[in-house]
């Protein structure tokens, strides 16, 4: 405000400040400690703000007009989603009475006599009223997309999700799509899961049939993600299309698919439908703007890895985020592991019943933000089938939607109308860029529905038999673009009937093939080898014969000089100075090694060998009973020292976090990030301590001492239940669990 001696102050403000003011002019009325002291004095001074404010227009507008329509702008951009045509088999919206203008105290009437200034934004470029600028944020907000973002904490993440639905610049024709090309891949998608229901009546495929956009909304992702840069796409899924998504998004050779169905080419433990397969890589080429409708760009390779998933549902989450992780580090220099977040991209897949029930899918939540843990933004899709087995979700949540757990922990959600493909693509871009944008998870709620039972065997009618009627005679996705690609004559329906039945042709050519060549698909059985090598079995408790952990006394003098030297000017809390003098004495002809010191000579000499180390677990930078200390804060100013990330004789990198109170999210995540790590090629160690490992030990070492190991009072270490060990210097290393 701009005051001057000569105008009244209500002039110097603007019709939205002057609907602002009017609001709180009402609190101030109820309860004038209500306001702030500022309000509080103004009103005392000058009343009420005037009934009608007078704009550039040159016609007086009231403000109760004016801020009523704000408010219903506002109610639109929250809870548009309720009016949203999110469901294809037609079930009516919730809806919510906030998003009509008489809740506002408003009417169609007043919002054509508002300029479209006082609602603003970028949908309100050109209009001639308010009226338009509402009419088009309908358009955005309560049709076949549905957004919750205006609950996030970030002002800056709210206005860019506001800029970016309502400038469409992600929605075609802003951003064009190949509709032909969206054709064809929506008749391989459909003729898959005719060919299979056809020529293999009675197996299980887990069907995709009611959400068939899922495989170009991957498409898409891939295309996106390749040209931000990204080269590793670790996908976590259920069953539920998994067996699509091996054939079109990784390339898994129709004739493999069709052999396991005819049961001549198949793994032990792993189900045709590739429900529980042993994982798939696919090396991906993608030209650099491929996806859209234009042609041409440089080719980019993106390998994309679907997780094995034996737990059916859920669990393999973290693990994916884990190998996620694992593929966004360096780990080959000394120090901190060096993180590019945009290099690797998890993506997961979830069940719309498993989503909000299964604990471990909060767990894996939960682990976005933090620092050892986070992957730069997960890409979410719930498969929403709006049903889950034979359970509705009324029976089933206690939440409107499926996707309402990500809200708790502050990341934004897209419903989207699985029948609409532009949305569909719309949705997956906004996804993307969001992610690229914030690195932050973002979850897509597709809506569609399961055209079979749970499974193929099973009968749906005799729990849904209403529900399935709809479903029998509802259209498919494909049948309905081509409807759309008709209209605009880009296709005439012959031709695209003839498109998919010489798709399903051409895979019942390929199985009379594979049929006949039998003998070249078997192969030989992995039943027991996957973790024990050529013995099989699941390895040995015992070690490794010929494997040597001793190490040289001269290098265990020069690595106990290196982790007890601390840089100059730091203040060590007054009660490890002790200690810490003990430890840098421990290997003089008297000294006694504890177990925590072991343990930090056996990391620092694995870590002098050039073997990267990530540990963590609950409390494991102090350790449970105060007896690790591998990072030490300075009293006086509070700064962090990881005394591993400072060796000088490391030659690979060293992480150690403490993990939130979830040993079932983390333990996936580790496993993960040391599989990952694993088909790397390096030489790695993880090791994830919970909480209780360390009472383990600590039990463990008043029970049965090993023979090399004499009990030694632990003095000024913290808790005296932590009692010390002395180890001879040599076998330090064997003193690691894993």
């Amino acid at each position: 405000m701009n005051h001057s001696s000569n105008a009244h102050p209500w002039q110097m403000f603007s019709p939205l400040n002057l609907a602002y003011l009017a609001e709180m002019y009402e609190v101030y009325q109820r309860d004038p400690q209500a306001v702030s002291p500022t309000l509080r004095s103004f009103f005392q001074q000058f009343g009420a703000p005037p009934l009608e404010v007078v704009v550039t227009y040159g016609r007086a507008y009231g403000f109760r007009e004016v801020a009523g329509a704000v408010a219903l702008a506002r109610a639109i951009r929250a809870y548009g989603h309720r009016s949203a045509r999110l469901d294809p088999l037609g079930s009516p919206p919730p809806g919510d009475p906030f998003l009509l203008p008489e809740a506002h105290g408003i009417t169609d009437e007043h919002l054509r006599a508002l300029p479209p200034e006082v609602i603003g934004g970028v949908l309100a470029e050109g209009a001639p009223d308010a009226y338009t600028v509402i009419q088009r944020m309908r358009e955005v907000y309560q049709q076949t997309l549905g957004f919750e973002f205006e609950h996030l904490a970030d002002a800056e993440e709210r206005a860019w999700w506001e800029e970016a639905v309502e400038s469409r610049r992600y929605a075609p024709p802003n951003d064009p799509i190949d509709e032909m090309a969206l054709l064809h891949r929506l008749t391989e998608v459909g003729a898959l899961e005719r060919f299979l229901h056809r020529a293999f009546p009675g197996h299980i495929r887990f069907s995709l049939e009611g959400l068939g956009m899922m495989i170009p909304m991957l498409d898409e992702l891939i295309g996106a993600a390749a040209e931000a840069g990204t080269r590793y796409i670790m996908l976590g899924m259920a069953h539920r299309g998994r067996l699509n998504v091996l054939a079109h998004i990784l390339g898994k050779p129709y004739e493999q698919v069709i052999a396991e169905f005819l049961g001549v080419y198949q793994s032990p433990g792993v189900s045709c439908s590739g429900s529980s397969d042993e994982g798939w890589t696919g090396d991906v080429k993608y030209h650099l703007g491929a996806r859209r409708a234009f042609k041409g760009g440089e080719q980019v390779s993106v390998e994309v890895y679907l997780a094995p998933n034996p737990s059916h549902l859920e669990w393999v989450n973290p693990v994916v985020e884990g190998m996620t992780r694992a593929c966004g580090e360096r780990r080959h220099r000394a120090g901190a592991p060096e993180q590019d977040e945009h290099i690797s991209l998890a993506v997961l897949i979830h069940g719309d019943a498993a989503f909000p029930a299964q604990g471990i899918v909060a767990e894996t939540l939960n682990l976005y933000r933090l620092p050892g843990y986070r992957t730069g933004g997960t890409i979410h899709l719930i498969a929403n089938n709006q049903i889950g087995f034979t359970t509705l979700p009324q029976y089933g949540r206690s939440t409107d939607y499926a996707s309402d757990l990500a809200l708790g922990f502050d990341l934004p959600v897209i419903h989207v109308n699985a029948d609409d493909p532009e949305a569909c693509l719309t949705a997956v871009r906004l996804a993307h860029a969001y992610r690229e944008r914030f690195l932050k998870d973002v979850v897509i709620d597709l809506v569609g529905y399961r055209r079979w039972g749970h499974n193929e065997n099973d009968e749906p009618t005799f729990t849904q038999p209403h529900l399935y009627e709809l479903i029998q005679a509802h259209p498919t996705v494909r049948e309905l673009w081509v409807k759309r690609l008709v209209q605009k004559g880009l296709v005439t329906q012959e031709q695209a009937d003839r498109l998919l039945q010489e798709s399903i042709e051409r895979l019942h050519a390929l199985r009379r093939k594979v049929a006949d060549e039998v003998d070249l698909h078997l192969r030989k059985t992995l039943a027991g080898l996957e973790a024990g090598g050529e013995r099989g079995g699941l390895g040995s408790l015992e070690a490794e014969e010929g494997i040597q952990t001793a190490v040289e006394p001269s290098l265990l003098h020069q690595l106990n000089d290196e982790i007890t030297r601390l840089p100059e000017g730091f203040h060590l809390h007054p009660k490890l100075g002790r200690p810490f003098a003990r430890r840098r004495d421990a290997l003089s002809k008297d000294g006694r090694i504890d177990w925590a010191h072991a343990e930090i000579l056996a990391f620092a000499s694995i870590l002098a060998e050039g073997t990267p180390i990530r540990l963590t677990g609950q409390d494991v930078t102090r350790g449970t009973f105060s007896q690790r200390h591998l990072v030490l804060h300075d009293v006086r100013t509070g700064e962090a020292y990881n005394i591993l990330q400072h060796l000088p004789s490391a030659r690979a990198s060293f992480e150690v976090w403490d993990s939130p109170l979830s040993e079932a999210a983390v333990l996936g995540f580790e496993y993960g990030y040391s599989v990952q790590e694993n088909t790397q090629g390096e030489t790695f160690m993880t090791v994830y301590l919970p909480a209780s490992t360390d009472a383990f030990f600590y039990a463990e070492k008043l029970l049965s001492p090993p023979s090399h190991c004499n009990p030694a009072p632990a003095k000024g270490g913290g808790d005296e239940r932590s009692a010390s060990k002395s180890v001879t210097p040599a076998p330090a290393r064997n003193l690691l669990y894993t």
